[in-house]
């Protein structure tokens, strides 16, 4: 499994990017976004990855941040929304935009996206908003009031493991994201989901 890449942005497309990893380049598909967010050919970049293995092909999908990484995760998880739409939907929506159209039952602003027509924006929203928590507003709010959610690389996987265990998607959320401001975003998953537990049962 291939996570992550480090090493130096070698060429882009419309829709990917060769990373130069030790002399090996490396295809990543990837949203406008995250290809704009990478910056000049020839600098140093690190991109969040998620292999996709088929029966007939290995790919990499890449992220500039992991929270853009665990929305796709989420997307993808929907019946209808393959990696394209899912990458789609990723240029279209900022992943506090996203979190918050689908809280709000928003499927006009999803609809957005190329490919996505009004059934498929009302299949995300009744799929996903049970998943990903309260809207924005109801997480904790950092500077200038902008909501603080949980964006690590294990952020969707302890939100799912809270829910799981009975907690409400708001308080997830909150508790998630409130551990996650604590440990860093390097935090290892069970380290996170014990935190988040600490939290959210206060």
């Amino acid at each position: 499994m291939i996570a992550k890449l480090k090493g130096r942005l070698d060429s882009t497309g419309l829709d990917h990017a060769i990373i130069d990893v030790g002399g090996v380049g490396y295809l990543v598909g990837a949203s406008s976004r995250t290809l704009a967010a990478l910056g000049s050919i020839g600098e140093a970049v690190t991109i969040h990855t998620e292999m996709l293995v088929a029966a007939d092909s290995i790919r990499l999908v890449g992220f500039a941040r992991a929270e853009e990484r665990d929305w796709y995760r989420l997307l993808t998880h929907v019946q209808g929304v393959g990696s394209r739409v899912a990458l789609a939907i990723l240029s279209a929506l900022e992943p506090l935009e996203l979190h918050r159209a689908v809280a709000m039952g928003d499927k006009a602003m999803i609809a957005r996206a190329n490919g996505v027509g009004p059934k498929l924006a009302q299949r995300i929203v009744n799929e996903l908003k049970d998943k990903i928590g309260a809207a924005p507003a109801g997480g904790p709010i950092g500077a200038g009031g902008i909501a603080i959610l949980p964006t690590g690389s294990f952020a969707a996987d302890a939100l799912s493991a809270l829910q799981n265990l009975g907690f409400k998607p708001h308080e997830a959320s909150t508790a998630v994201a409130a551990a996650e401001a604590e440990l860093g975003d390097d935090a290892s998953l069970d380290a996170l989901v014990r935190l988040a537990l600490r939290k959210a049962a206060k």
